[in-house]
């Protein structure tokens, strides 16, 4: 009986402990707890996708990319932050007189516009740290000229005409606005004939150096620098002629391995040296089918001497040069100068070779930059000189507005994430999925992934003994950051 009483007393003790603890959990207005949430992943990395259809264009994606070590079947993609390969100077295009007179002549408000969208760290810009200029005029200026023309029969040895007067009209305005935005900009300057009177036929197109000038020409080159800097831009690096073994264009000049060497070494680097110019000075700038030409040049070790590096274009031959030249001269930088996009090709071809060979194909071979070649064209691919370049399709289109075309895709799909500064990283092939990786200044890391494929691919970006599943879209580019 007792035993009876003494259960009953304690349960009855426990429910009232009960009902006074479910009383205290409700809150003074007597409702009841909110509900624990549910926990949602955090997403460790955010990712752009652009489509070789053109439905998504350098886009940030929604999706909830975590890294995990909860394993899967999927192959990886593995980011290895500690083997550390070159430093990068930039991505863009080449500021033809064309381009700029053309950007120049929208309005003010819409001029502003585009080149913070161009130039600019916002989050709306590109980021795009690095251009060519033209030494004079390329084929895709409205005119043939040099900085030192004469009448027929005339020469200027000591450039006592020398003048910039033309690249003062657009260029030089142009690129001061966007020293504005981006101060620290590189700037590559590179010629396509030099003044006529000093080439043995006398014309803008094709002929060679006549060796009595080679001193004048070295000093048209400091000229030029002194004078640009005098207008606020540095010239951080000259090539010495824009692809020297093609003389068809107009303006145009051929140059041998040999006479690049010669011009190096006895002339136009004595020359910098003597003036305190820095500016540096790259060989070659042409195809990947003639790495022997750069070799060629850094095999002289009194040219070697004043030599930075090589640059190339890859209208001919495989991305794979750029290595070649490298195993050769370890020592010496690479550049990837230029690539035209055409009137005549698609987009998606247009965009899956580029960012396969341009952009990851140059960096995985020790370039320092990737660029593609003119920043802007009219509706009618002008203006080029006679005998120009008729289909060289820009970055943008500039008529009654501004349309941007397949090379701005290109470079954005890089240069809005890797900023100068950035390391190139080891990443490691997976099939149909090329890719390249950096980490930059910030101590971000960028992984950019081409699906070659023509159906979606689905993998993992493993890092740091973590991985995250990724799913692209065929022929689309990727570009992840975490």
């Amino acid at each position: 009986m007792f035993q009876n009483k003494m259960l009953f007393i304690v349960s009855s003790f426990c429910t009232v402990v009960l009902l006074f603890a479910c009383s205290c959990s409700k809150s003074s207005t007597g409702t009841s707890p909110a509900p624990v949430p549910p926990v949602v992943a955090n997403n460790d990395v955010d990712f752009w996708i652009t489509t070789p259809d053109q439905i998504t264009l350098l886009q940030k994606q929604n999706t909830i990319l975590s890294f995990s070590t909860v394993a899967n079947t999927h192959a990886s993609i593995e980011v290895d932050s500690t083997q550390t390969y070159q430093t990068v100077d930039g991505f863009g295009f080449t500021l033809t007189g064309g381009s700029a007179t053309l950007i120049r002549q929208l309005s003010a408000a819409n001029r502003a516009a585009l080149l913070q969208e161009l130039f600019g760290n916002s989050s709306n810009s590109i980021g795009l740290s690095y251009l060519r200029l033209s030494i004079g005029a390329s084929d895709l200026s409205a005119s043939v000229f040099s900085y030192d023309d004469m009448p027929a029969g005339q020469t200027d040895i000591n450039l006592t005409n020398f003048s910039l007067s033309l690249d003062t009209v657009d260029l030089i305005p142009l690129l001061k606005e966007i020293l504005l935005i981006n101060p620290n900009i590189k700037i590559l300057g590179s010629p396509w004939s030099p003044p006529v009177w000093m080439k043995d036929n006398a014309n803008s197109k094709g002929g060679s150096l006549l060796p009595q000038y080679y001193s004048v020409y070295a000093n048209y080159f400091v000229k030029y620098i002194q004078v640009m800097k005098a207008n606020g831009i540095a010239i951080d690096a000259v090539t010495l002629q824009n692809e020297p073994q093609h003389g068809g264009n107009n303006p145009s000049m051929v140059m041998s391995a040999l006479q690049q060497a010669a011009f190096v070494k006895t002339n136009i680097g004595p020359a910098f040296q003597a003036a305190g110019i820095n500016t540096k000075i790259i060989v070659w700038d042409h195809n990947c089918d003639n790495p022997n030409y750069p070799i060629t040049v850094l095999n002289d070790p009194a040219a070697k001497a004043f030599i930075d590096g090589s640059a190339f274009h890859l209208y001919a031959g495989d991305i794979s040069a750029l290595s070649t030249v490298r195993n050769a001269h370890a020592d010496k930088n690479l550049y990837f100068t230029e690539q035209w996009t055409g009137a005549k090709t698609s987009f998606e071809g247009d965009f899956n070779w580029h960012i396969k060979n341009v952009i990851i194909g140059s960096m995985r071979n020790w370039s320092k930059i990737a660029l593609e070649w003119n920043l802007a064209n009219d509706p009618s691919y002008g203006p080029h000189t006679p005998g120009g370049c008729t289909e060289c399709k820009g970055a943008l289109t500039i008529g009654t507005g501004v349309t941007r075309n397949v090379a701005y895709y290109i470079i954005a799909q890089a240069s809005k994430f890797i900023p100068a500064g950035s390391v190139r990283i080891a990443s490691t092939t997976l099939g149909s999925l090329s890719n390249v990786a950096f980490s930059t200044p910030a101590g971000k890391k960028v992984l950019l992934v081409l699906n070659e494929d023509a159906a979606p691919a689905t993998f993992n970006i493993r890092f740091k003994n973590k991985w995250a599943i990724i799913t692209m879209p065929a022929g689309s580019a990727g570009t992840f950051v975490w």
